[in-house]
This record gives C-alpha cells, structure tokens and sequence, in this order.
C-alpha cells in the first residue's frame, strides 16, 4: 500500500483503474468478495498520495472507470446479436456508458480526500460512496446496477441484514470493511480483528432470521416456463409460430407432470416478450393459451401491447404482462412503466436520429406500479426487465402479497449480465420480506422465498418448467417501511463526521 500512496502521474491513474477492475470480481457470478481488502484500501493509498483535489478526482474516476467496465462488458452481448447494425458500437458502448459512472465514484474519491487520512478518510470513502450510490438510483431516470452490497447475494445469510437497511445499506457495510486494512494504520490486527467480529455479528443476525419459522405456503402454485428462446431469432417472421408453439408445449408438459390438488390453481409465468403474438389484442393466441392450461389456471406472460389510431395506423407500443386465464379470456394487463433508455426508447430523439425499437417506434412508458389480483390470485406487483433493480420502489401503496419479475436476459448471452440481474431480484425479496418470482427468456428463472431463499431454480441456457407452492409473505420489513432512508442518513453521518474532523483539525491549527 505504501508504494501505491508513492505513484504519480498516469502509473497511479492506471494502478486506479486496475484496482477498480480487480473490485468488480466481487461482483456476481465471481463473487470475490476478499478481492475488495486490495481494491478498496488501493484506492484509499492513492488518494492519500493524490496531493490535490483534482487528481483525487481523476483517481477515483480511473478507479471507477475501470470499475464499471469490467462490471457491465456483458452488455456488449445485446450489441452482437445484430452484429452487422451494431457491431461498431461494441469498443464504443461499454467504455462510454461507464464515463458517466464513474464520475459518481470520482466525487466520492474526492470527499474522501477532503477529509484526514487515517480513519476520517475511511469513513468519507464509505458515507460518500454510499450517499452517490443512492443518487445514481434516481438521476436521469436511474442505473443502480451492481450496487456494492450485492457482493454477498451468493447466498441468503449474508443478505439478511438487507431487510433492515436495503442493499445501500449492505454497500455502506461492505465498504467500511474493505477499507479496514487502509494505508498508515498503526494497528492493522486489530483492524482486522474487529471486522471479523463483524462478519460473525452480520452473519448471527442472518442466520437467527433465517432460523426463524417460515409461514405456511400459500394455496397457488407457481409454474415458471423458460423457452431457452436465443435473442437473434426472437423477432424473426418465421419463427413466430415455433416460437409459440415452444411455449405452449413446455405448459402443457410441466401442467400435466403432477396433478394439482382440487381448488389450487396453477400460475404458468412466461418471460418477457415470451409471446410473439400480442396477446391482449389476439384471441387467437389466447385461444391455443386456453387449450394447454388446467381448470383454474392462469397464464402470466409478457408480451408486446398495441394501440392504432382511428385510421389504422400504429399509434403507441407497451412492454406489457397480460394475465389470460383458462377461458382464453384477458384478465388484466401491466405496462412497463420504467423504460430502459436507449434500449426502449431514444432519448432526446430529436437531436438523436437512431431508432433503437424494431420499426422505428419507441415503447411507451405506462401509469405506473400496480397491484393485480386476476381471476382471485394473491395480489402481486409486476415489474419487467429491470424495474426489480430499484430498491425501495417495487411495491404500489397498497402492499402485495408476492413479486413477480419476467424479463428477457436473452440479450446478454452467457455473460454475468443474467447472474447480476438475478443478484437484483433476490435483494427485493429480502429488502421487502415479499416472495418473488422470475421468469426470464434464456435464463436464469427462479422463486425465492421472502427470505431470499432459492425454492426453484432453471439454470442459465436451459429450456424447461420449475413448479412450487408460492411461499407467504413475511411481515413488512424495516427497509419495506422506510426505504433508503436509514442507509442514507447513516451514510451522511459518516460523511459529516470525517468532514468535521478535518475542520476541527483545521481550526485548532489557526
């Protein structure tokens, strides 16, 4: 550490983003966590040799540069599914969209170089991180992917203090103890000691929840059904019907692999954007949906919705989840309502002449959060593709009985983009004390209890149905009540602390 605090010039920006990539295989699916006693107290001896703010800065924006880089090359997959249109753009996009990402990083690097060295600069590093990992949630319509705290969701133990203070919170824990080991402490051993003693309290509170008695399963069983549908043929004309078919077949497989109990209806959950057909407008459709389904069951499924003008012509698309039951009959619909830029819609399209929706029209966003309840189901919330990745904003004022994510991972091939949505979606069941379900198009699906807990699982790249009753819900949990709230304010208090310190230094010098 000490010849780190020693580099100048471009060897500390290209040690900076060096550590930044090493710190993102703590990530999903690697989940080096031990990798961050380098990455972190890395980045807290270079900026104790920055000398000024303005390298700081540059550090911290090296580190997480580089950071988010190695965290997000999956997205260069979308980009080769259509390698001829958007193949150019794959040394482009990656690199681009983690500039301004980093710049959330730089501002914390240079907080934390506003305060002392030594343990002030640990706690700015922590507090300042934490409070713009927040922020990075909310501006420009919001990106909190790969938020720190979801290093532990590897299993459900260390994701049990999420229910308290959210994955910010887990974040603002994580990097206090990776910033143990910084640079000049006098007693590195007790450093060490004392994260320990930690982990063993964390992992106490998380196995004493865990112990806990679970609730009894509700009477639905949930049926989830991945087509293993590769995202190059999805929208090809001639692959509409096969591609349907494929879906019908695997319910009518997995509804007939064991008989349901009289008055337990069956939910199938198909994935985002499952159906090639609209099904909201296409009786049809739901007519061979009605054929495959049991008595009682109901169809969940993603699928495109249209609306036309009164001359025909196309007027508005959704992303949508229609709810089709064992008439063929629709049931209710959810539309999307936080949309993906760039990937759904193009932002400032008038001075951006690229159209990134197939022929030329953007998605529209919908009202909002709902509850449905179809054909007298528990009521759950809906949320596709990455609406599961914003803690504290899955639920509708009126609390649900489960979660329900379908997306289409499918983009993203064989990469850790699907384990890092995964690792998304299994800390909103933790942080809201709600079961959740997830059906997504090459995988991975899964249901986890209201714990965290893994109930049923269809690995990545595979096609086939998962069944199991839906677990219950828990009580509403303290994260559930106050959202970011507690992880925010802790966060500033850290800051403010290490800010102070240094002013009070700075006071008795004069």
């Amino acid at each position: 550490m000490t010849r780190l605090s020693r580099l100048s010039g471009r060897k500390a920006l290209f040690a900076a983003f060096g550590l930044g990539a090493l710190g993102a295989l703590a990530l999903p699916p690697l989940h080096l966590v031990p990798l961050l006693l380098l990455a972190v107290p890395g980045l807290l001896a270079l900026l104790d040799g920055a000398g000024s703010a303005r390298r700081a800065a540059l550090i911290g924006f090296a580190w997480g540069w580089g950071h988010h880089v190695a965290g997000l090359y999956w997205i260069s997959h979308a980009l080769l599914t259509d390698p001829w249109r958007w193949g150019w753009l794959v040394p482009i996009a990656v690199p681009g969209l983690a500039l301004p990402l980093a710049l959330y990083i730089a501002l914390a690097a240079l907080a934390a170089w506003m305060a002392r060295p030594g343990w002030p600069r640990w706690l700015a590093l922590a507090g300042a991180w934490t409070l713009l990992e927040v922020l990075r949630g909310l501006l420009f319509t919001g990106f909190p992917w790969n938020a720190m705290g979801s290093v532990w969701a590897f299993h459900a133990l260390p994701l049990q203090p999420a229910a308290w203070v959210g994955v910010h919170g887990l974040s603002l824990i994580t990097m206090l103890l990776a910033g143990l080991p910084w640079p000049g402490r006098r007693a590195p051993g007790r450093a060490f000691a004392g994260g320990a003693l930690a982990l063993l309290a964390l992992g106490g509170l998380g196995a004493a929840r865990l112990a806990q008695p679970a609730p009894a399963d509700r009477d639905v069983t949930l049926m989830l059904v991945q087509g293993n549908i590769q995202q190059e043929a999805k929208w090809r004309e001639d692959q509409r019907w096969p591609i349907f078919r494929r879906y019908l077949d695997l319910t009518r497989q997995g509804a007939a692999a064991a008989p349901l109990e009289p008055g337990r209806p069956l939910v199938v959950i198909w994935p985002e954007t499952a159906s090639p057909f609209l099904l909201p407008q296409d009786e049809a459709a739901r007519g061979y949906v009605a054929q495959v389904l049991p008595p009682g069951g109901v169809l969940l499924a993603g699928s495109v919705r249209a609306e036309w003008r009164a001359d025909g012509t196309l007027a508005r698309v959704f992303n949508s989840l229609s709810a089709v039951d064992a008439s063929g009959a629709l049931r209710g619909v959810y539309d999307k309502a936080h949309l993906v830029p760039f990937g759904e819609y193009m932002p400032l399209r008038g001075l951006i002449p690229i159209r990134v929706v197939q022929g030329g029209v953007d998605f529209s966003a919908g009202p909002g959060l709902v509850a449905l309840a179809p054909a007298g189901l528990p009521a759950f919330s809906p949320l596709i593709c990455y609406e599961v990745i914003f803690p504290g904003a899955v639920t509708p004022a009126e609390r649900p009985a489960w979660l329900l994510n379908v997306t289409n991972d499918a983009w993203f091939g064989f990469s850790a983009g699907p384990y890092q949505h995964l690792a998304a979606a299994r800390l909103r069941a933790v942080e809201e004390g709600l079961p959740l379900a997830r059906a997504a198009q090459t995988g991975i699906s899964a249901i986890f209890n209201a714990r965290g807990e893994v109930i049923a699982w269809i690995g990545l790249g595979e096609a086939g149905t998962a069944r199991a009753p839906l677990p219950a819900a828990l009580p509403p949990t303290i994260f559930a009540r106050t959202g970011n709230l507690g992880a925010t304010l802790a966060a500033f208090l850290m800051l403010s602390v290490a800010l102070l310190n240094r002013l009070s230094t700075m006071w008795r010098s004069i």
